[in-house]
């Protein structure tokens, strides 16, 4: 009989192995969901897919979840505060955690756990950030019913290390995704009612609504980055503050950016979403996040796209020319190039937008 300790080092092993197969975030969820599911011992699954730089939801992955109870999850996510919130889990250098570790077990402290995963019938939740070069490619949120328990320590440790396998094998997809350029179109238009329902559109917003949509446009009629992307910048108009911009791939590979503004107030307020392709301050903090470069190796990155030989690239970095060639080799060899024309081939392929001086 296998002990568990075996069974938990072969789960990760198969984790890890998935960073070496042509999978897309979606079946790299599922594959994990066969994985995990016996070893760590959950109920339910929501597999989110995240902006690599801001760490904000863009998708939703679930089969057992309701997707009815989403828009209220996500409210209680950027409106409120509570334990183990996945931005607080990213700030706090944390991979992985329980509610009922992070409430020291007494888990109906957490709004969340009163009003959503209580009704819902669970009795604790895990949440895991998949992080890996200084991104975040995913996140999830793991269930488990009442007769279980709550997550043990060895569990927590568990999801732990398949959050860094799964960090891992999301970034390599990203970086074997095919792109589509996303240039040459004019931004985009639309406008949503207090209750996220899409109220006017161009032509351009409804075939992009198509290229980012996801399980969330069955319940919600937008896609999930778009309800994230309001519901952010509702948010920060409450607190006075500016909403971010939310990157999002599309179906095809190409990066979008929105840009979100609120008009109005109270329950006839509308929100005016503006998507634009992305540009290049945008795309190559992902790109060279893909690539797992150090801050210095990205400067130097982006000096070989402007053009620069490696004095240039010396002076402009204060650097000696043979510590910009060390650099280089290492960015060649982390971005799987020979020379600077492929990396700088390789990018195009990224979609990174024209870098201008």
């Amino acid at each position: 009989m296998t002990s568990q300790k075996d069974q938990r080092r072969h789960a990760i092993a198969e984790l890890e192995e998935l960073a070496d197969l042509p999978l897309s975030a979606a079946q790299i969820f599922r594959r994990a969901d066969e994985v995990l599911r016996p070893v760590l011992g959950y109920d339910g699954v929501c597999w989110h897919g995240t902006d690599p730089a801001t760490g904000l939801v863009t998708s939703v992955l679930t089969d057992d979840l309701r997707l009815e109870d989403f828009r209220h999850a996500v409210e209680l996510e950027i409106r409120t505060e509570d334990v183990t919130q996945f931005a607080d889990l990213r700030r706090g250098g944390l991979v992985a955690d329980s509610l009922t570790r992070a409430t020291r077990g007494r888990p109906g402290d957490s709004r969340r756990f009163r009003e959503q995963i209580a009704p819902a019938g669970f009795g604790d939740e895990l949440r895991a950030l998949f992080e890996a070069a200084g991104a975040a490619w995913g996140c999830a949120a793991f269930m488990r019913a009442p007769d279980r328990g709550a997550y043990r320590v060895g569990e927590v440790a568990l999801a732990r290390r398949a959050a860094r396998s799964l960090g891992t094998a999301l970034r390599h997809s990203q970086m074997r995704a095919a792109g589509s350029p996303a240039g040459g179109h004019p931004p985009a238009v639309l406008l949503l009612d207090s209750r996220n329902r899409v109220v006017r559109a161009d032509d351009r917003a409804e075939v992009l609504l198509g290229e980012i949509s996801d399980d969330a446009v069955g319940v919600f009629e937008v896609p999930t980055s778009l309800l994230m992307a309001v519901e952010q910048a509702r948010a920060a108009k409450a607190a006075a503050g500016a909403p971010p911009r939310l990157r999002v791939r599309t179906h095809a590979g190409a990066w979008l950016v929105l840009n979100t503004s609120i008009m109005g107030c109270g329950a006839d307020h509308l929100a005016a979403v503006v998507i634009t392709p992305a540009n290049a301050d945008d795309v190559l903090p992902v790109v060279f996040a893909t690539y797992g470069l150090t801050a210095r190796e990205r400067e130097v990155a982006v000096q070989v796209l402007r053009g620069r030989d490696t004095r240039e690239i010396a002076r402009a970095l204060s650097l000696k020319p043979l510590t910009v060639q060390d650099h280089l080799k290492s960015v060649f060899t982390k971005a799987g190039v020979r020379s600077r024309r492929d990396l700088v081939a390789g990018l195009v392929a990224s979609r990174v937008p024209e870098i201008l001086d």
